[in-house]
């Protein structure tokens, strides 16, 4: 049977950086398992959705994974809210939300990502916030419930009549703007009722936390508080031919990310959970990997996507260092690939791709338009690489290309 592994780096793709010379993090480093996979293969440079277009995490795995987001994309809400463990039912709304900090007395979300490290915060916090109630909705038909998902991210589930995905946000999308109140999309009855609720929400979740203990102490030790949580993407759950329907492949997911995990969820991918696996700074990729293989080797998955979260953070956060360390861990988490997997005896029915969902520039902090590397290669021939450094004869299954990086990619092939 022919088995493919997808490597998928959160934020790949990034921009000349003149603390490294003017070249990009990838062009900076020494990876050899990851040019390994350009080298033995072929390469080419990847718009995920369309050229021009900085995407966000959820379009752009949906368009790669073969799904076209302007016919199926129903707002990342589902997704963040299925992968942190809420069920979806038809008629219900979610949102992928952020603990963030407001300024009560100006309306201004000064910070749109209260803290990172909130593991130990989260959890009771959406648990404090779930039931709440509204004054204008009646506790006995519409019901709210929050998950905790990953660092500041929640997701936040509506259930009850009349409602729709149809709205804006509440989200400003920048630190020091206005908090927003939803707006419909349309002249519908129930977008109107849908706004209503959410700005309801927003504030008795506002009025909540910030009388809650956890923030008074925050505030007595001078950090953020978390007293408001920003309601964005607003989603249903998309109805569509499972991966395995449309591709003819067996798939599972390692992604404790929630909403890539949600989203191969609406997919009918298999979510398999890690331990040590966080979706943050603090997560162990080799852990991901150990469990990539035994899942491989089982014979029941002929599709295995992994997905790394810490390098799109650390473009998030505007840290090079952090980007250059875990693009090091990820070349190290694809050694231990292929020298596990190289050696099996059918290691040569493996191919092996690596390629990002977006650039995330450390310079900019934020998702752009560049497009990304990509690189797909058969596993054996990669592994051989690294051991042999011999090109293999140029054919349609190679280029050129000996480096994975967002210049040389544009040599490739593809």
């Amino acid at each position: 049977m022919k088995k493919h592994i997808f490597i998928m780096v959160d934020g790949l793709g990034d921009v000349s950086i003149p603390s490294l010379g003017m070249r990009t993090p990838l062009q900076h480093l020494d990876l050899p398992h990851i040019d390994a996979i350009a080298a033995s293969g072929v390469n080419g440079l990847l718009d995920p959705v369309e050229p021009g277009l900085a995407c966000g995490s959820d379009t752009a795995h949906l368009s790669i994974l073969g799904y076209d987001p302007r016919v199926y994309y129903r707002g990342r809400g589902a997704f963040e809210s299925m992968g942190a463990g809420l069920d979806m039912e038809p008629g219900d709304i979610a949102f992928k939300s952020n603990f963030a900090t407001l300024d009560p007395s100006t309306n201004i979300v000064t910070s749109r990502r209260a803290d990172r490290e909130f593991e130990h915060l989260g959890p009771p916090l959406c648990e404090y916030l779930t039931g709440i109630t509204l004054p204008s909705f009646p506790s006995d038909k519409y019901r709210v419930d929050v998950q905790y998902a990953t660092e500041h991210r929640c997701g936040v589930r509506v259930r009850g009549p009349g409602l729709t995905d149809n709205i804006t946000s509440t989200d400003p999308l920048k630190d020091n703007l206005p908090l927003l109140q939803a707006q419909p999309l349309d002249d519908s009855p129930e977008a109107a009722l849908t706004c209503k609720l959410v700005n309801e929400l927003s504030l008795a979740i506002h009025k909540a936390l910030s009388v809650h203990p956890i923030n008074d102490e925050r505030k007595r030790i001078g950090k953020q508080q978390a007293n408001v949580v920003l309601l964005r993407g607003c989603g249903t759950r998309i109805q569509v031919p499972t991966f395995e329907e449309r591709h003819g492949m067996r798939p599972f997911i390692i992604a404790p990310t929630a909403i890539i995990a949600g989203l191969g969820m609406c997919l009918g991918i298999q979510v398999m959970r890690v331990p040590g696996a966080t979706g943050d700074y603090h997560t162990d990729l080799n852990a991901k990997a150990r469990k990539l293989i035994e899942l491989m080797r089982t014979g029941e998955y002929a599709f295995g996507f992994l997905h790394i979260k810490a390098v799109d953070d650390a473009g998030h956060d505007r840290n090079v260092d952090i980007k250059l360390k875990f693009l090091r861990l990820v070349d190290a988490m694809i050694g231990l690939l292929f020298s596990e997997l190289g050696s099996d005896p059918d290691a040569s029915n493996y191919s092996i791709n690596i390629t990002g969902d977006h650039s995330t520039p450390v310079l900019s902090g934020d998702h752009s338009y560049e497009p990304v590397p990509f690189a797909i290669a058969n596993l054996h021939q990669a592994h051989t690489y690294t051991k042999e450094k011999v090109h293999p004869p140029l054919s349609h299954t190679t280029d050129k290309v000996t480096t994975f990086n967002e210049v040389d990619a544009a040599r490739g092939a593809l």
